[in-house]
This record gives C-alpha cells, structure tokens and sequence, in this order.
C-alpha cells in the first residue's frame, strides 16, 4: 500500500495566504509517503512545507510557477500502476476528456493527474482513471494504491466542515505469459520526473 497526497493550484501567495487550517491539521508528516502537484505552487516556503509532508514530491510545472526547474510532465509507477502528472494548460479545450485521453495514451499511463481548472474531478474514461484534484482552497486528493486498485479519497472543504468521498479505480491487469519479461524502465521519450530529493529553488 502507497499514500499518495494529489495537490495542485495552490497559488499562495497569489490568490491564498495559506492552505485551510482543517486541511493543515490532516497533511500530517508521517502518513503519507509521495505527493504528487500539478503545479502552480508559486513559492518556494509552499514547496519546502509539502517537503516536510513526505519526502517523495514530484511537482510538474505550472502556468504560474515561476521556478523553470519543475519538468512539464512525470511519471510515477506502482506497480502495475502508471500514473502521469501535467499542470493541465496542456490541454485545449481545457479540461476535455478526449484531450486528456490522448495525453494519457501518449505518456502510456493508466492514471492521470491533471490541473488547471481548479474543479475537482476523478471518472474512468476510455479504460483510463483521470483525477484533478482542483485547487487547494477548496480540495485535495489521496490515492491509496493497493496493486492494482487505486482508492482514491478527496476531500473538499464545503461551508467550513470537510467531507471526504471514496472513488474506486481497478486497472485490469493481465497475467503473464509463460517467458515474458517485464521492465519498469521509463521510456525515454516520455518526460520524468528527477530524483527523490533534487530541489528545484
């Protein structure tokens, strides 16, 4: 089982001073091991507390990001699952299923996290599990991924109270022929993300 916190458009300090202090109280270090951003995280103390959250980030660029070090795009493999991560600006029109199909074939991912839009959305669309955790005011996202189920919890702050609704994605995985090798090599043409650890400030 992996814990993985799905954030993005934070904008602070832009367009919020901080994140909720009811989302504060439940990013606790400790729990969740990968965090994974679309981006737009615009200040390096932002950067540096989700740092502190989990030690695995991987955050992709957005319009607003002023650090040119965040790659535009990553991706992350659980085993069997592959998951990729795009800001979302990418994608005209924004947001558009059919788009983010194409962009999800094209990276060869079964899970794509995407931003922008600043709504939430999590669907199975064409086979695939597409999640925008939209922007942090309001939403964030954790992916419990269990093989080849993915759990995914978002949590919205709605009139000030938190609730928390439950979305299931199961990956169709097919056994292995008799001979077969798998590889979990990246292949090179699709952007990745850097080491664990590397610093982009």
């Amino acid at each position: 089982m992996v814990l993985v916190l799905i954030i993005g458009d934070l904008h602070i300090p832009h367009r919020a001073h901080d994140l909720p202090a009811k989302f504060r109280k439940l990013l606790v270090p400790g729990k969740i091991q990968q965090i994974l951003c679309t981006g737009n995280v615009c200040d390096r103390e932002t950067y540096e507390y989700l740092r502190t959250i989990a030690g695995d980030v991987y955050v992709v660029r957005g319009d607003y990001d002023e650090s040119a070090s965040f790659p535009p795009s990553a991706t992350i493999v659980h085993t069997p699952i592959r998951i990729g991560v795009i800001h979302g600006h990418q994608c005209v029109p924004t947001g558009d299923l059919d788009v983010l199909s194409a962009l999800a074939r094209q990276m060869d991912v079964d899970v794509l996290v995407s931003g922008h839009t600043h709504t939430f959305q999590a669907i199975e669309y064409d086979g695939r599990f597409f999640v925008n955790p939209g922007d942090v005011t309001p939403s964030f996202a954790l992916m419990d991924i269990q093989g080849a189920v993915v759990v995914t919890y978002v949590y919205q702050l709605v009139e000030g109270e938190v609730r928390v609704e439950k979305i299931e994605y199961r990956k169709e995985v097919e056994a292995p022929k008799p001979g077969s090798v798998t590889s979990g090599v990246v292949p090179q043409n699709i952007p990745s993300s850097p080491q664990t650890g590397q610093t982009f400030w």
